[in-house]
């Protein structure tokens, strides 16, 4: 197994000596592999392993950040006692087993309900789509689908969306499209994280365009970590979800070895 990239363990020993550290990971692609069926999806053992290990080190907090729906999310994850969850792009949060989001206006729930009915018979005409409701919002999901069929699924999305809420706040992900009647992204829900545990310095790992904006809000002494391929505004790039546990595992060697 050959070493991690030496820019990446320096980083990592350097992030291992802050006060109070926040390791934040998206989960679909960054912890787990992709697969078929988005509700299959587990993270690697190797991952899990890690991260109870650096639930062990005092002074440091671990939280899943996903698009996904906080209840998906913690069933997926199956989180460990003390992970914080951002679920819906930063919509959503479950902190220490408290639930809280954004409260939609009248108008906004109307659009809620109205791009609900627009998609109630949206699978039976695009076989293998599925969508999953969110508190402010929806997401279609195409994995699995030939181009061909994704290709007249998201466009047949669009449409509706550009039909019934055309200021819905659309996003392009992995196989999924995913719209929000509310504006709230990764980025916010990292900057909330550092609010709620005071966390002096964080380590964001990330596979998909919508963790772009996680990476931005990220500052000097932060470690933003790209997982797999395409363009990122991240300095630090690993392969997939193998090469994330072993940097997890690393940095609970290197965070335990400060003696905090």
């Amino acid at each position: 197994m050959s070493a991690l990239d030496p820019g990446l363990d320096t980083a990592l020993a350097r992030l291992a000596e802050t006060e109070h550290l926040l390791v934040a990971l998206d989960f679909d692609g960054t912890l787990a592999p992709f697969v078929d069926r988005p509700e299959d999806a587990r993270a690697l053992p190797e991952a899990r392993l890690a991260v109870d290990r650096l639930l062990e080190v005092s002074h440091t907090t671990v939280a899943y950040v996903s698009g996904r729906a906080v209840d998906s999310l913690q069933l997926a994850t199956d989180a460990q006692q003390g992970v914080l969850l951002v679920g819906s792009h930063g919509a959503e949060y479950r902190f220490d087993g408290v639930d809280a989001h954004p409260p939609l206006d009248a108008e906004d729930s109307e659009r809620v309900t109205a791009l609900a009915r627009a998609f109630a018979g949206f699978p039976d005409e695009h076989p293998g789509a599925k969508i999953e409701r969110k508190p402010a919002g929806f997401a279609v999901h195409t994995r699995g689908l030939d181009a061909d069929a994704v290709f007249r699924a998201e466009n047949d999305a669009r449409r509706i969306i550009a039909d019934v809420a055309p200021d819905a706040t659309v996003r392009d992900g992995k196989n999924v499209l995913e719209f929000s009647v509310l504006s709230a992204t990764k980025g916010d829900g990292i900057d909330h994280l550092r609010d709620y545990t005071g966390a002096t310095a964080v380590l964001y790992a990330g596979d998909d365009v919508t963790d772009e904006d996680a990476f931005a809000v990220l500052g000097e002494g932060d470690l933003p970590l790209k997982s797999g391929e395409g363009p990122t505004m991240a300095p630090y790039r690993v392969s997939g979800p193998e090469e994330v546990a072993r940097v997890l595992d690393r940095l609970a060697t290197l965070r335990a070895a400060t003696g905090r």
